[in-house]
């Protein structure tokens, strides 16, 4: 009997102590129930419903960097960093899982519509490729801040 209040009392904690989501400063968490959203966790602390809700996504606010490196017809590589952040995490939940693979179309397709210019002047086209790239991400509530070329 007393094993079975200490089972019991043990589970019952766990359960409570996973109800509990700590946000960090910085950072929006999306809470999903049956795979569908539910609401945004903005920083502090919340209670959710274990078992039924999860944290699909723990959404940085303050930027992200990402490289890439993208073959040209010519053989030769281009390479840079692409620097980003979330504006509106709204948004940007739905794409959050597949934003790098989405900035590297995009960069692919920038790089491709700029051909002329990849051989030119590195500055201008991380210009275009930033233009370009925030056209992908604007409507999905991100942004690109800089795009930085490596030198050929």
């Amino acid at each position: 009997m007393l094993t079975s209040l200490i089972i019991l009392s043990a589970f019952l904690a766990a359960l409570f102590a996973s109800a509990v989501k700590r946000v960090p400063s910085g950072q929006v968490y999306s809470l999903y129930r049956q795979g569908k959203p539910v609401r945004l966790l903005q920083p502090g602390v919340h209670m959710v419903l274990p078992l039924l809700e999860r944290v699909a996504n723990k959404i940085n606010l303050s930027g992200q960097v990402l490289r890439f490196e993208e073959p040209m017809a010519d053989a030769r590589e281009v390479s840079g960093t692409v620097y980003w952040q979330v504006l509106e995490p709204e948004r940007a939940d739905a794409v959050f899982d597949h934003v790098d693979q989405l900035i590297r179309r995009s960069t692919h397709e920038a790089l491709c519509a700029e051909g002329e210019f990849v051989h030119a002047d590195r500055h201008l086209l991380g210009t275009h490729m930033k233009q370009s790239l925030n056209q992908a991400l604007r409507e999905r509530g991100m942004m690109v801040t800089r795009v930085e070329l490596d030198a050929a």
